[in-house]
């Protein structure tokens, strides 16, 4: 029998390469050794975006040290892929001339779990440390940057990646603000400086189709788990207003691209490098999927096993587990999705649409969650081994 592992990660719990290695566990338990199983970490664009894509591509991992969140350094990981060590589908995004592309993760400098749980607030957070990742990129010569923006603590819609790579943001004395955080926003009277590097192409990798502000923006949706209060919602939003037309403004771009779907990830780092930058936006989960062949490992296998740290409203925008899921239903192929967490309606509709997929949760009932998440390896191997154990052989 031949399986497939096709886990990301359960948050605060495991990386997806640890829950495929969980998951390994329970499969051999339940079906012994002799069964094949491969094993495919998944990413959506955060933690673990350029450990698995650049591994899955043999490429080259560094670690460099630059400016965290809360502007203390951090270590973060670049990768260098060799385009011609990429599925063919890949290669399509990318100029025929790509030689060396630049693998980028923002959560590795601006990650919310860099950031202390009593000092999360978007106000105080910077992407500056991304644009020195960029800058690293581009001095190693880069054909090509990719992205990944997912699991950001930052809501600064890219100002202080920008910073890092040649703006200045200047006060009411002519004096320039170092390391700009939104908090310095109303000192801002006005923009300059330049993009002091010949940038590559860049390509972002988003599943978030959010605009930057409004009900359903950067703020709006994404700002309570990073920190922001309900009563600071309406300020922060006119703020961030005020500095997305100033950047427009100073680019000679048009404001709508506000309302561009995408605008509003990861506090819109997007945004700030669509304006700037001219950056292109490439679906994440899309993308992933190719540069892991992952049609091919579907095809190949009897049985797929999928799953993350929740299965709720937001696993249904055709990324991750879920989307899993759904290229095993289109296979024909029977599928099992586990979670730390499930929401009944949701795992029922993806039960309903994928009628060979199973849904489980993976926590015991009463469990504590602190127990839960130091336990999630456990259980997940230990729910996965009684599963298979209940089904017929195939």
């Amino acid at each position: 029998m031949r399986v497939l592992a096709a886990f990301d990660k359960f948050k605060d719990s495991m990386s997806a390469s640890t829950a495929c290695e969980a998951a390994s566990r329970g499969i051999r338990e339940a079906l012994g050794t002799a069964v094949q199983i491969t094993q495919a970490p998944l990413t959506d664009g955060g933690e673990g975006f350029c450990g698995i894509l650049t591994n899955a591509a043999n490429g080259v991992l560094e670690t460099h040290r630059v400016c965290g969140p809360l502007g203390i350094e951090v270590s973060a990981a670049l990768g260098w892929v060799n385009a011609s060590q990429v599925p063919l589908a890949v290669r399509d995004y990318f100029d025929p001339s790509t030689g060396r592309i630049a693998i980028i993760e923002m959560a590795a400098a601006a990650g919310l779990e860099k950031v202390p749980i009593k000092q999360r607030h978007p106000q105080h957070c910077t992407t500056y440390g991304v644009g020195e990742l960029i800058r690293i990129a581009i001095e190693g010569a880069a054909d090509a940057i990719l992205l990944g923006i997912g699991g950001s603590a930052t809501s600064d819609l890219g100002l202080g990646l920008l910073q890092a790579l040649g703006l200045a943001y200047i006060d009411s004395n002519h004096h320039t603000i170092e390391r700009i955080v939104p908090a310095d926003w109303a000192r801002v009277q006005h923009i300059t400086g330049s993009i002091a590097v010949t940038l590559p192409a860049l390509f972002i990798a988003c599943d978030v189709d959010n605009p930057l502000l409004g009900a359903n923006g950067a703020a709006a949706v994404y700002g309570p788990q990073k920190g922001l209060r309900a009563e600071e919602l309406g300020s922060f939003e006119s703020a961030s207003a005020r500095m997305a037309s100033m950047l427009c403004h100073y680019f000679k771009q048009s404001e709508m691209l506000c309302n561009r779907p995408g605008s509003g990830a990861a506090g819109g780092i997007g945004f700030g490098l669509q304006v700037a930058c001219n950056a292109h936006y490439v679906a994440g989960f899309e993308l992933v999927a190719a540069w892991l062949d992952l049609e091919h490992k579907i095809a190949a296998a009897d049985l797929i096993l999928s799953g993350e740290g929740k299965i709720d409203l937001s696993s249904l925008n055709g990324k991750g587990p879920v989307a899993v899921a759904g290229r095993a239903h289109a296979s024909d192929k029977p599928s099992i999705l586990c979670a730390g967490c499930v929401e009944p309606s949701i795992a029922e509709r993806v039960q309903r649409d994928f009628p060979q997929c199973t849904v489980y949760s993976i926590t015991p009932e009463g469990c504590p969650q602190s127990q839960a998440l130091a336990e999630g390896p456990y259980n997940l191997g230990a729910t996965i081994a009684k599963v298979l154990r209940k089904q017929t052989p195939l």
